[in-house]
Formats: structure tokens, C-alpha cells, sequence
């Protein structure tokens, strides 16, 4: 199975390349502030695990701006209507902007508390995490409006201006995290400061890009209600997805700071390599989006075909990377006895699980471009409750540690990876509700 398209349409590798670099950057950002901020010490790791982690957990959860407006783009450009689609991009934006606007206020009235439930009660860490939040959660309006852009430039299949955006901005953050961290003498507060500089910039260009289409700019309450409705099914599947995470997250500290760090180091690979293998659901949302809006189902097929082979195929090099490359990767985020060895042990479980991920994500992408995000919603929520969750709240009681919190984990995945293979192995997926294109 090649990686091109139908003649005179991109194949699944020309729109996946330019959205591993943009899916990568900010993920590869955090990998290299992890490495920084590992070096200031135990206490500064685990207040960036704890704040970068509610962060992160706000960013995941609101992660429909993107995918949502990815697959109502996406119908309406395969329907010749690309002024229809950029009009999705405004109306994403105006929410991004709300919703932003109302992170903003609630990480501002309760960083303290989410910080020590997430650290296990006050303490160093807990301050740490606190003080990093408050400085970078004022970005969240930027970020939100960066995925909202992503989502419409993905939904017309333009994917090379993303790219300079994305890459400008984290371009800045990392050269100013070490400098701000060291030289400058900020320490932590220096990561998030250069955390935000990065996401002004990326979003401003975002926004210049929108400015300059030949759309209406207003905000239009109808229009998004109606993205509200995709994004219904899309924000609950992330609820249950990051309360499952911050509950691992949250056994992990209680477990010890060595823990803790070690389960920050393995989760920013895991969610830096989710991303990655992640491209190939970017280009099937968009590929199938446009497939089914012009009426070609047996394309939309082709395309599922083709990128759960390019999903296993990655995920089996990435296994083999990871396991040879660990002696080498692990000492670069600490120097710490303790949490290298607590790193080492998870490592078998983020190499192992890739190959199942790959495939996974990309056929997740397919629903979403197909308008089955109800299937997906489901799937997510009792692959949490059935794995995940009761594994991760076992492992602190049971004295199971980071095993049983990445056993969970691999749990979720392989219970996903049983439903949407029977899924796509079938036609309803073909047929389902499209929302997005209400």
C-alpha cells in the first residue's frame, strides 16, 4: 500500500509529514524544558510535572478547537465551499478566545489547590508547581487560538504555514527557557516565562493568517453552538482521558519524588511519541472529511486502509528506537540514581505498547474525519474505566508503583485498539451522523 492519494489529491504522507513537525514542536519543546529544569533538581521536576501536567490537562481537554474544526473544515472544503470553511476558523477562534479567557481566571483562583491535590498534599513541589502555573496557564488563550488555526488550515489542507507558525514560536521558547532558567536566574519561573513568549508569537501568527482570508469576522452565536455540538462528545472523551492521567500523575507523587520524576520523564516521551504517530490521524481526519463531504466513501476506506498500515509500521520503529536508544536517552533528563532507575522500569512499557498506539491513533483520526466521534466518546470512556483508571488507583494501596500506573495504561490502549478496528472493519463509521457538517 503506497502513500498516495486519488489523482490530483494529496496522499496520506504529503499531509502527514507537515503535521508530525507541527504536532512535534511543542511536545519537543517540553522534552528539552524537561531536560532543563531536570538539572535544577528533584523539587523543580516535579513542580513541572505538576503545573505543566494541569496545563497540559486544560489543553488536551479543549483539543476539539482543533479536531472538531479539522473535520468541519474539511467536509465543507470537499464540498467546494472554502469560504465555508474559513468561516469555521472564525468561529473557532471567538471560542478559543472564551474559553481561554475562562481557563485563565480558574487557574488564577485555584493553582494552590490543584497543585497540592496533584502533589499529594503541600510541600515543595506543590509551591513549585504552583508558582510555574500562574505565569504560564495566562497563555492558555493563545494556545487554544493556535489550535483553533491549526483546525481550519488543516480542514482546507494547508499544512506548510502551521509549520512556520508552530516552529517560529517554539523556536523562541527554546532559546529563552535555558537562558532564562540560568543565566537570567529565574529558574523555574523562567520556563514558563519563555513558555508563554513562545505561545504569544504562535498565536499571533495564527491570527494574522485568519485576518487575512476574505471571511466574516464576527462573532456569530448559531455557528458556535454548532461546533459546540462536535465538540460535546470530543470534550468528554478528553475529560475522562485527563482525569485518568492527572489520577496516575497523582498515585506516581504519592508514591515518592523519584517516582514522580521518572513518571514526568516517561509521559512527555509517551505524549511527544502520541503526537508523532498522531500525524497520520491529522491527515486521515482530513483526508476522509474531504472524501465523504464530496461523496467518495470507498476513498474514505482506501484512506483508512493505508494509514493504519503507515501507523503500525511507525510504532514498530519507534519500539526498536526506544529500546536501543534507552542507555542514552534516560541520563539525558536526570542524573538522579533514584529516578533513573524508576525511568529505566517504565521504559519497557512505553517502548512496548507503540506498535498497538500507532494504529490506534491513526483509525482514531479516521472517526473524527467521519463525523463517528459518539463511537469514539464511548470507546474512551470505557476503555479508561475498565483499564486505566482501576489499574492506576490499585497500584498506590496494592504497592504496585509505576507498574501498575503504566500497565493501566497499557490496558487503555489495547481496549481501544479492539474497538475501532471492529469499527472501521464495518460501515457504520461511513454512515454516521455528520455533525460536522451541520
Amino acid at each position: 500500500m503506497t502513500a498516495a492519494g486519488a489523482p490530483g489529491r494529496p496522499g496520506v504522507l504529503a499531509l502527514a509529514v507537515p503535521a508530525l513537525v507541527v504536532l512535534a514542536a511543542e511536545p519537543l519543546y517540553l522534552l528539552v524544558d524537561t531536560a532543563v529544569v531536570g538539572n535544577l533538581g528533584t523539587v523543580a521536576l516535579g513542580g513541572l510535572a505538576v503545573g505543566g501536567g494541569l496545563l497540559a490537562w486544560a489543553a488536551a481537554l479543549l483539543n476539539f478547537l482543533a479536531y472538531g474544526t479539522t473535520a468541519r473544515a474539511a467536509r465543507r472544503a470537499g464540498a467546494g465551499d472554502r469560504a465555508g470553511a474559513v468561516a469555521e476558523g472564525v468561529q473557532a477562534t471567538w471560542l478559543a478566545l472564551l474559553l481561554g479567557a475562562v481557563v485563565v481566571a480558574l487557574f488564577q483562583l485555584l493553582a494552590g489547590p490543584l497543585t497540592r491535590a496533584l502533589a499529594g498534599g503541600p510541600g515543595e513541589v506543590a509551591a513549585a508547581g504552583e508558582q510555574w502555573l500562574r505565569i504560564a496557564g495566562c497563555g492558555a488563550p493563545l494556545l487554544l487560538v493556535s489550535l483553533a488555526g491549526n483546525g481550519w488550515l488543516r480542514g482546507v489542507q494547508d499544512l506548510r504555514r502551521p509549520v512556520r507558525f508552530v516552529l517560529a514560536g517554539s523556536l523562541l521558547s527554546l532559546v529563552l527557557c535555558p537562558l532564562l532558567v540560568y543565566p537570567a536566574g529565574l529558574g523555574l519561573p523562567g520556563s514558563a516565562v519563555a513558555n508563554l513568549a513562545g505561545q504569544s508569537l504562535t498565536a499571533a501568527l495564527f491570527v494574522r493568517a485568519l485576518l487575512r482570508e476574505d471571511a466574516d469576522r464576527r462573532f456569530r452565536p448559531a455557528a458556535v453552538r454548532a461546533q459546540l455540538v462536535l465538540g460535546r462528545d470530543l470534550l468528554l472523551r478528553a475529560t475522562v482521558l485527563q482525569v485518568a492521567f492527572l489520577v496516575a500523575a497523582g498515585v506516581a507523587a504519592r508514591a515518592g519524588q523519584a517516582q514522580l520524576g521518572a513518571h514526568q520523564i516517561a509521559l512527555q516521551l509517551f505524549l511527544f511519541l502520541a503526537l508523532v504517530l498522531d500525524a497520520y490521524a491529522i491527515a486521515a481526519q482530513t483526508l476522509v472529511g474531504s472524501a465523504l463531504g464530496a461523496g467518495r466513501p470507498d476513498e474514505a476506506r482506501a484512506t483508512a486502509r493505508r494509514v493504519t498500515l503507515w501507523g503500525l509500521g511507525t510504532g514498530v520503529l519507534v519500539a526498536v528506537l526506544l529500546l536501543a536508544g534507552r542507555d542514552l536517552l534516560v541520563p539525558m533528563f536526570t542524573g538522579d540514581p533514584a529516578v533513573r532507575a524508576q525511568a529505566e522500569l517504565v521504559w519497557w512499557f512505553l517502548a512496548g505498547f507503540q506498535p498497538l498506539a500507532g494504529v490506534v491513533f491513526a483509525l482514531d483520526g479516521v472517526l473524527m474525519g467521519a463525523g463517528d466521534v459518539g463511537y469514539l466518546r464511548t470507546v474512551t470512556i470505557g476503555a479508561a474505566l475498565a483499564g486505566f483508571l482501576p489499574l492506576s488507583l490499585l497500584s498506590g494501596p496494592l504497592g504496585w508503583g509505576l507498574a501498575g500506573v503504566w500497565t493501566g495504561l497499557t490496558a487503555f490502549i489495547a481496549l481501544r485498539l479492539v474497538a475501532v478496528v471492529a469499527r472501521v472493519a464495518g460501515e457504520r463509521w461511513l454512515t454516521a451522523p455528520a455533525t460536522v457538517g451541520a
